[in-house]
């Protein structure tokens, strides 16, 4: 019944609300280092995430958009943060040649793998959008981004059933570790990936993506903090879940203590 479903919903955003406040007020005592290192810690951040996740989903239309921007409001140089300039042999060869040699691997539980150039995707359909990049250090910056939704790409390649991931593997490497692990990688699920404004972006303020923003090609997933907007993509691979995948929390930064959903 309609009220019963109202008083659902309201008792719902009052929990998601209560369990990111608390969440907050504990990051905000005892930093989130201290948090994420105990398995209290742990289950507070994961509850807390949990219940932002339900309530954002359910008192939100999947395809609401993220607030956009006019051209005057867009920051003359977007602001750069993490890998700005990577070192890695692979990525220096690649930039040094005009990113002609590079392609974007499409794989997992796809009907056909793909391998695409720059030039093929910027022959598919584009979005160019305004919007505000928030970071989880608590900084702001807008900028104009243009690409392929991901959307497309994902119809392209035809997506078996029991996948529900978009993992995105990177060329930069954050941290050297013993087993190779510290190249970049993100996901989102289903429901991010194929949110209209969720693009492969190309292209920054009018011109092509500059190497501190994620030379040749960077994900936008603009209901999403700062550190799931993955840069330097080489390979997107579809997946049923992150077992076996890095850490298996589905991100770098997720591996070391970060929530998966970042929704804002």
């Amino acid at each position: 019944m309609p009220a019963d479903n109202s008083i659902s919903r309201r008792s719902l955003f009052g929990f998601g609300l209560f369990g990111v406040g608390a969440a907050a007020t504990a990051l905000g005592i005892f930093g989130r280092d201290a948090v994420s290192g105990s398995a209290s810690g742990v289950g507070l951040l994961d509850s807390a995430e949990n219940a932002t996740r339900t309530v954002q989903r359910l008192l939100l239309d999947r395809t609401a958009l993220a607030p956009e921007f006019s051209e005057a409001e867009v920051a003359p140089t977007f602001r750069a943060n993490g890998s700005t300039d990577p070192t890695d042999a692979d990525y220096v060869a690649l930039r040094d040649g005009g990113f002609k040699d590079w392609r974007l691997e499409v794989a997992g539980l796809v009907d056909k793998p793909l391998s695409l150039s720059l030039d093929d995707l910027k022959a598919m359909p584009q979005r160019t959008q305004i919007t505000r990049h928030d970071c989880v250090e608590g900084w702001s910056c807008v900028g104009k981004w243009t690409g392929v939704p991901l959307s497309h790409v994902l119809d392209l390649a035809g997506v078996k059933p029991g996948a529900r991931y978009c993992v995105f593997r990177c060329l930069d490497t954050l941290e050297q570790t013993a087993d190779g692990n510290g190249k970049y990688y993100e996901s989102v699920d289903f429901v991010d990936a194929r949110h209209p404004q969720t693009i492969l972006a190309h292209g920054l303020n009018g011109g092509p993506l500059p190497v501190a923003n994620g030379a040749p090609l960077r994900l936008r997933v603009e209901r999403q903090l700062g550190y799931k907007q993955a840069k330097y993509i080489k390979r997107i691979e579809v997946a049923a879940d992150f077992a076996g995948v890095e850490g298996g929390k589905g991100g770098f930064w997720e591996d070391r203590g970060y929530e998966w959903y970042a929704g804002i």
